[in-house]
This record gives structure tokens, C-alpha cells and sequence, in this order.
């Protein structure tokens, strides 16, 4: 079976990639070694995390925010097992979704591990050891990340759980301790202390005075934290896990005990088994660092940059194109980030220590919640939105808001930021009122010392 191309990985980089693709008018197939696509964001990742925060949101709200709005109800009760079907509903539905994409875009697709075994070649290992043989003129590698281990601490995904364990919880841990205090390690840390379990965070970049702030509110919600430490060991037993905390600059160990551990130290690039020494293409600590092979690509968790689903996702459209000999094109200075804990934290560009350390002389504008009545009238008045612009062109660099939708708002200073935008544009811009998104305005008023409600 011979293609234009192959792609090895079907997560968010590697089914956008070869749909493009397909639009482009080539012959795709996809290689996957899971039963369903989407890889780890829409199987153990992004999407199941998402539905049970949004649960868990929901729960805590109707059991401390509906009495100050005035809705009198019974105090709610958990039902887990209702939870989990909520999130496998969701998960379902997409990764459905991303089938039918496949079926209606006539994508070849071949459930395996796939591993190049010469330029331009690829063998597909199924369940069953029945191995098939594809050809293309084009290979993209898609394979995305797995956790990274912890030495001394071994996942057992019972007591000891990677992120995939803690979306598959049977009950409310009475404590986690939460390793690592990134994206995922405070998402699902925020999702069961909602549901009830005491939640405590180890920690060993974010804007330093957004990840203050962020700390402060985490702390307000019951999320206790452990700066300047690390994990040296854990042992497990049937009364939970015990583990060893060490000072991160040296120092006397001390214990904590914990009914779950959830090891959120960061992913790394799923590259084993795919040939990909043995055809010449250059590997640093398992990522690729050059596709330096004829017809070969890499995007998503195995190159540079971030490791996030939109990312990977801008990628997949960018090499489709090349390879269909138009101008794909990524901007990686305006690629936001977004952690969906209550609130969200959303940043896009440069944060204030990135801008010193390059020696680029900024204005900042800053612009809180407690002044914006939609925010007031929500009773979301947590958090804040910083405009970082170019002291003389006042081009704007960076933008970062800690706030309820964070995650939502950022995307008007992701498209100024792709064309440019000054402080003074985003400002003169008309926002509806009463809105939270008023607050970015007001933020960049206040670039220039402007902002009218503060």
C-alpha cells in the first residue's frame, strides 16, 4: 500500500495533519496503536479532565455559591460513578467524531504500532502481531508524550497514579498529595478537592506575579502548598503511601502520608520503537531536534516548544501544507496557554522575566476583577488581566489574565498579538458591557495610565 503520506500518532497534531492533508487533495494514512483516536487529550487527557472539572465545578458551586445568589437547595450529593459516566460520554463522543472525520476524508487507517524501518517505510505491528507493510513518499511523527517517572516513586495507578489513574478514580482520596505543581498535577489536584479530599502540592514558567496571585486563590479554595521540595521516595501500604520530602537546596528529609499520590513532574517525548535512529534522524534525550531525513516530519510533543494539543494541532496544518507545496506557518510567539483549574489562568507571549532577561524595555497594564461589574455581579472577582506592550512601539508582547473564562478572553489578544496590535489598539477597541472580556480593555488603557474604572 503506497501513500502520499503517512502519519505515526492520531492526538490533535496528527489527525488534524493528515484531515489537512486529505483536504489537500493526497492520499493519507494514519497509523495508531491505540483502539480509538485522539491520542492522550481526548483518551486520558485534555477532554476527561475538562468534564470532571466542569462536574466538580458545578458540585462545589451548588454547595457554597447558590446561597449568596439567593437559591435555596439541600446540600448536593456526590454520586462518583454518575461522574465517571458523564466523562466516558464525553470522551466517546470525540473520539467518535474524529472516526467519522477519517471515514469522510477517506484516511487509510491502521491500528498498531507503527516504527519506520527505512526512508519512506513504515511497518504496522497489530494486537495480534500481524504485521502489514506501507510506503509514502511523506512520514509525519505524531506519537505525542507519556509521563514522566518520578525516580523513587513507582505509578501503580492505585495509590500511586499518573494523571491517566487519577481520572479513573473509585473514590474520594481523604488526602492526595500531588507531585509537581504544572498544569495537570493543579487541575486534577483542584478536581478532587472539590469532591472532597484534602489536596496538598510539592513543588521543586508563569508570569512570577500571576503565579502568586494563582498560589494565593488555590490557597483560598483549601490547596495547600510545599515550595522548594522535592520527592526522594514512597512506599506504599494498605493504610496509603508514605513519602519522603526533602528541602530542594539540601537539608533534613521529613514524611507525608497520603491515601493517593498523583505524579504530575511534567510528560517527555514518546519516540521509542519507531526506528527512528536506525534511519538517521537526530534524537536529544528523545526528542527530535532535526527531521534531517528526506520526507520524514515531526510535530506536536516530539519537537520544541510546549506541549499542548493546539500546538500540535497548528503544526499538523503547517507540514500538511508544506508537503502539499503550499507555505505552512506556526507562530510560536503567540501559541497560549491556558490551566483550567477555577479560575483559569490564561497567558499568551512573553511574561515580565522574559522581557528583562532579553533586555526589552515594557509598559505594563494591569486591570483587576474586583473592579469590573460583570465580575462583581457573578461574584468572580478573583484575579486580574496584565498587558505587557513595547515601551517604544508599544506593540503588544504579552498577555495575562487570572479570572473565571481566562481561557476564553485570551484569544482576542492572541489575534492582536498575529497582527501586531498596539496597547492603544486592544483599548480604543469597543467591548460590550457589562462583559469580563471589559477587563482586557481596561488593561490595556492602562498601559498608558488610562483605565477609566480604576
Amino acid at each position: 500500500m503506497s501513500y502520499d503520506l503517512i502519519v505515526i500518532g492520531t492526538g490533535p497534531g496528527g489527525y488534524v495533519g493528515a484531515i489537512r492533508a486529505a483536504q489537500l487533495g493526497l492520499k493519507v494514512a494514519v497509523v495508531e496503536k491505540r483502539k480509538t483516536h485522539g491520542g492522550t487529550c481526548l483518551n486520558i487527557g485534555c477532554i476527561p479532565s475538562k468534564a470532571l472539572l466542569h462536574a466538580s465545578e458545578l458540585f462545589d458551586e451548588a454547595g457554597h455559591g447558590f446561597q449568596a445568589l439567593g437559591i435555596e437547595v439541600p446540600a448536593p450529593k456526590l454520586n462518583l460513578k454518575q461522574m465517571m459516566v458523564h466523562k466516558q460520554e464525553t470522551v466517546d463522543a470525540n473520539v467518535n467524531g474524529v472516526a467519522f472525520l477519517m471515514k469522510k476524508h477517506k484516511i487509510d487507517q491502521h491500528f498498531g504500532r507503527g516504527a519506520i524501518t527505512a526512508p519512506g517505510k513504515v511497518s504496522v505491528t497489530a494486537e495480534d502481531g500481524k504485521v502489514t507493510e506501507i510506503e509514502a513518499k511523506n512520514i509525519v511523527i505524531a506519537t505525542g508524550s507519556e509521563v514522566t517517572p518520578l525516580p523513587g516513586v513507582t505509578i501503580d495507578e492505585k495509590q500511586i497514579v499518573s494523571s491517566e489513574g487519577a481520572l479513573e478514580l473509585a473514590k474520594v482520596p481523604s488526602k492526595m498529595v500531588v507531585i509537581g505543581a504544572g498544569v495537570i498535577g493543579l487541575e486534577l489536584g483542584s478536581v478532587w478537592r472539590r469532591l472532597g479530599a484534602e489536596v496538598h502540592v510539592v513543588v521543586p514558567g508563569m508570569d512570577a506575579e500571576v503565579a502568586k496571585q494563582f498560589q494565593r486563590i488555590m490557597g483560598k479554595q483549601g490547596v495547600t502548598f510545599q515550595l522548594g521540595s522535592k520527592v526522594t521516595g514512597a512506599k506504599t501500604s494498605k493504610k496509603g503511601v508514605t513519602l519522603t520530602v526533602e528541602p530542594a537546596a539540601g537539608g533534613e528529609a521529613q514524611t507525608i502520608e497520603a491515601e493517593v499520590v498523583l505524579v504530575a513532574i511534567g510528560r517527555r517525548p514518546y519516540t521509542e520503537g519507531l526506528g527512528l535512529e536506525t534511519v538517521g534522524v537526530a534524537l536529544e534525550r528523545g526528542r527530535v531536534v532535526m527531521t534531517n531525513v528526506p520526507g520524514i516530519y515531526a510535530i506536536g510533543d516530539v519537537v520544541r516548544g510546549p506541549m499542548l494539543a493546539h500546538k500540535a494541532e497548528d503544526e499538523g496544518i503547517a507540514v500538511a501544507e508544506i508537503i502539499a507545496g503550499k507555505a505552512g506557518h506556526v507562530n510560536y510567539d503567540c501559541i497560549p496557554g491556558v490551566v483550567y483549574t477555577y479560575p483559569e489562568v490564561a497567558t499568551v507571549g512573553k511574561s515580565e522575566e522574559d522581557l528583562k532577561a532579553a533586555g526589552i524595555a515594557y509598559n505594563v497594564g494591569k486591570f483587576p476583577f474586583t473592579a469590573n461589574g460583570r465580575a462583581r455581579a457573578n461574584r468572580a472577582t478573583d484575579g486580574f488581566v496584565k498587558v505587557l506592550a513595547d515601551a517604544a512601539t508599544d506593540k503588544v508582547l504579552g498577555v495575562h489574565i487570572v479570572g473565571a473564562g481566562a481561557g476564553e478572553m485570551i484569544h482576542e489578544a492572541v489575534v492582536l498579538m498575529e497582527f501586531g496590535g498596539s496597547a492603544e489598539d486592544l483599548g480604543r477597541s469597543t467591548h460590550a458591557h457589562p462583559t469580563m472580556s471589559e477587563a482586557v480593555k481596561e488593561a490595556a488603557l492602562a498601559v498608558d495610565k488610562r483605565a477609566i474604572h480604576m
